[in-house]
Parts: structure tokens; sequence; C-alpha cells
């Protein structure tokens, strides 16, 4: 009977958020005001295939994307690779390891890049090209650490940098996520909070030379783009065959309007995962899909996954993602 109430009141808070406005539409006039967009990327096949609503399960390595309280969700020692096939022939790449140590502490590394192929410079002259070429690339590397307070809370921390390259000129900080993890005792319910990419403003440095000639070095500075989160996740089912779990995220960026994530992901004997997200209230992004297989290989456990997400108007992105986790001797 509590599992059913559970499973109606996750989908009424989803039937709201959809058909009743939970969230209005407010914010929007705040999209492009923040730089770095590169890191509201999402990374891990797995999360982006539950429509990004994954700041409340985080039990993988991609916490350190997502919820760096949510390393201590696992107990095992292990790297993780991701790549993203973005839009406009933009390749999205992320690599974390985490290594626990002392029972309740856990240290994680973090190197996420966007890259393009080399460019053509063009000028109003030579619209066909100049001869000369740029790239434009961005560079992030962080370090995390998180704590087990008690057997139902956690915590965690991550210092970024953060370093975006267009031709001559460079930005270059610091950022800053906080993460949460909270067992709440009913059921199997947990609730999770994070704030991530938060810093000060940067602006570029460097100049570039104008079409007439001129050399321009001062630039605007924008803040970086720092996202509230709230997530909530819940397992309906968890036997030794199937297990299914639901979640539901609020969103508050800096840069844009309030917005509504859910997603669930169904497991049959911890070997294949089937999992399905939906995002309300994002102007170019709506749903997501994915598939995931585990087995034990050597002393490892590989887990391989795939998403796409539809993009609307710019099309669809594809992930393909591997984890691997040591196991542990008995």
């Amino acid at each position: 009977m509590k599992k059913i109430k559970y499973i109606l009141l996750f989908l009424l808070i989803a039937s709201n958020a959809s058909y009743a406005q939970l969230i209005p539409q407010l914010g929007n006039q705040r999209a492009g005001t923040s730089s770095l967009q590169f890191l509201k990327i999402g990374v891990g096949g797995r999360a982006t295939a539950m429509g990004e609503t994954f700041v409340a399960v985080s039990n993988d390595i991609t916490a350190l994307y997502w919820n760096p309280a949510g390393l201590m969700q696992f107990n095992e020692n292990g790297v993780h690779f991701s790549h993203t096939e973005w839009l406009v022939d933009l390749n999205h790449e992320f690599f974390g390891g985490v290594y626990r140590f002392g029972g309740n502490n856990a240290l994680g590394l973090s190197v996420v890049s966007l890259n393009t192929p080399a460019m053509q410079k063009t000028t109003e002259f030579q619209p066909a090209g100049t001869g000369e070429f740029f790239k434009y690339g961005d560079l992030g590397i962080g370090l995390t650490f998180a704590r087990k307070l008690t057997q139902q809370f956690s915590f965690g921390i991550t210092v970024r940098y953060v370093e975006e390259t267009l031709a001559e000129l460079k930005m270059r900080g610091f950022m800053f996520d906080l993460g949460t993890y909270y067992w709440t005792g009913l059921s199997n319910t947990r609730f999770a909070v994070t704030i991530s990419n938060f810093g000060p403003q940067v602006k570029p440095s460097g100049s570039v030379t104008t079409s007439t000639g001129g050399s321009v070095s001062d630039f605007q500075a924008f803040p970086p783009p720092t996202m509230f989160r709230i997530g909530f996740a819940y397992d309906p089912i968890d036997n030794k065959t199937n297990k299914l779990t639901t979640t539901i995220q609020l969103n508050h960026p800096n840069d844009n309007a309030e917005n509504l994530n859910i997603g669930a992901e169904y497991s049959y004997k911890n070997f294949l995962f089937l999992r399905a997200g939906y995002k309300f209230n994002v102007e170019s992004e709506n749903y997501s899909a994915g598939i995931g297989l585990r087995a034990p290989i050597s002393i490892t456990t590989a887990a391989l996954d795939y998403s796409i997400a539809n993009f609307k108007d710019l099309g669809f992105t594809h992930r393909l993602s591997v984890n691997l986790l040591l196991n542990k001797k008995k």
C-alpha cells in the first residue's frame, strides 16, 4: 500500500507540472547571460537517459558531475569514461576517477572537455576564408572530496579549474560544487540538494584584431552558469530480479527559467537496464531514453551505457559511457 501511495504522489506532481503549470514560464529573459556554457552539458549515458534527474540517485562515478555527495553511495574505487556527440559537430568528453579511504571518505578527480576541429577564419571581405585557422575549446579539471557523516547523511564539495579558448582569447576561473545526500528513513526514499558552478564572474583575456585593423582587449565579465537543484528518488520495486527507480528534480538555473525533470530506470537482475526521462519547461529539450549493460569482468564490474536526447529543432545527441568499478577482495 505504501508503494502505491508513493507512485501516485510521484505521478501527481509530474502531472501538475505538465498540465497545471506548476512551474510558470518565468526566467526565459535570462537566457544568454552566463558564460562557460559547456559546464551545463550533462555527462554519462545513464544520467542523461533519465532526463538528467540524477542528483538524488548519483550512485556511480558520474556523481563527480551531478552531486559530489553521491560518491558515498557506493563502496568501490573506479573510473568512468564518457563520450558525447554534441550538437553541430562538437565532441564532449568526460573522465572521472574515485578512490575511497578511511571508510567514510572519498576523493575524486574529473576532467571534462568540449572541442571542435580547426575552423577557417573569414572576414567581411574574405567570406571564403583568409587561409588562417582557429580553434574553440573548453577544459575543466575538478578535485572532489566527499564524506559520510552519518548512515543517512553525506556531503561533498568540488573545486574545479575551468578554461575556455577561442582563437587568441582565453577565459579562466575557479568554480565550486556543493552537494548533500540524505536517506529519509521513509522506505528507501532519498533527498538531495546541490549547487553547481558557483564562483566569480569571468571575462576573456588577450586581444583580437578587428576587420579595420584596430585591436580590442577589454571585454565584459559574465557569471558562470550556476545551477541549484533539488531531487527526490524512490524505488517502488526492489528485489533480486527487478528494480525500478523513479526520480523527480527541480532545477533553478541563473540564466534561464526554472524547470522540472522526471526520470526512471528499470533493472533486470542488475544486468540489463532500461531508462527514460522527460524535461518540463525547457524550451529546446524534452524526452530522452537509453539502455545499459552491467557485468563482472576479471577484477572489475563494467557497465556500458548509451543514451539519446531530443533537442527538438536541433536534432538528437548521443552519449556512450563506460563505468569500471574495482571489485573488493572477499
